[in-house]
């Protein structure tokens, strides 16, 4: 058994057919207490992760909040790694995230990080993204994650 298997719910998503969750099975820690419920599912040589903005994610103008956006791309490296990778997503690190923030997010509709491995080596995954409300960008990334390795 994966040592992310006893921390994570992965089971398809009965309200979302052909989504599968991407929640910690205890939602006291970040993802669940702050980015709610996640989503995801494979599109090819990509994977998307979904939220659901709240009103908790906007900010003073009524948008979803850099923040959040930024966690979601952290989130996304990682269900990506599990999805189309071959690592093991939970203890790994994230080591870089580069991000271009583009359009703002509408907090009625969900917002998806879409992202893709361009190389994986024995230690590194490099991947990068969008973060997308349908044809509407809201940001680009990239990012670098150091994969767990057992000792």
């Amino acid at each position: 058994m994966a040592i992310t298997d006893d921390v994570f719910d992965h089971r398809p998503d009965p309200e979302n057919p052909g989504w599968h969750h991407w929640n910690l099975k205890d939602d006291t820690l970040f993802n669940g207490a702050v980015m709610g419920k996640l989503v995801t599912r494979r599109e090819d040589d990509k994977c998307r992760l979904r939220m659901f903005p709240e009103r908790r994610h906007l900010n003073l103008q009524g948008v979803i909040h850099g923040a959040i956006t930024q966690s979601l791309i952290d989130i996304a490296l990682f269900s990506a790694m599990r999805v189309i990778g071959t690592g093991n997503a939970g203890p790994s690190v994230t080591l870089e995230i580069s991000t271009q923030f583009v359009g703002a997010g509408d907090a009625d509709r969900p917002l998806d990080a879409v992202a893709e491995i361009m190389q994986e080596t024995g230690k590194l995954v490099f991947l990068r993204g969008t973060v997308e409300q349908g044809d509407h960008k809201v940001a680009a990334f990239s990012g670098i994650v150091r994969k767990f390795t057992p000792r």
